[in-house]
């Protein structure tokens, strides 16, 4: 298995964080298997797209919720990285208030 579980949609209250505020976040590494992904379905096209952070964070955004790391961003990233055999990301994640260390 390569993540934790797979859901479909945020479990979590909302952020409302701004991209500049989760670019202030300093990634750090996490294991795939560790990860909940917050999306079911994935475009085969931005998967293999050689330039699909071009616009975006390079790194995935994670959020830590009661317990559980959820991916909530960087989903064909991560992916990537478990077809070239890694097993760990580098990520920004953000602790949700209320959800524990």
């Amino acid at each position: 298995m390569i993540f934790r579980a797979v859901r479909d949609g945020r479990p979590y209250p909302e952020h409302n964080l701004t991209l500049k505020q989760w670019a202030e976040i300093p990634p750090r590494p996490l294991r795939l298997d560790q990860l909940i992904t917050t999306k079911r379905e994935l475009a085969l096209d931005k998967l293999l797209a050689e330039d699909s952070t071009f616009y975006g964070d390079l790194f995935p955004h994670v959020v830590q919720w009661n317990g559980g790391l959820y991916l909530e961003d960087g989903l064909h990233r991560a992916l990537r990285a478990a077809l070239q055999q890694r097993n760990q990301i580098h990520a920004r994640v953000f602790v949700l208030a209320g959800a524990p260390e």
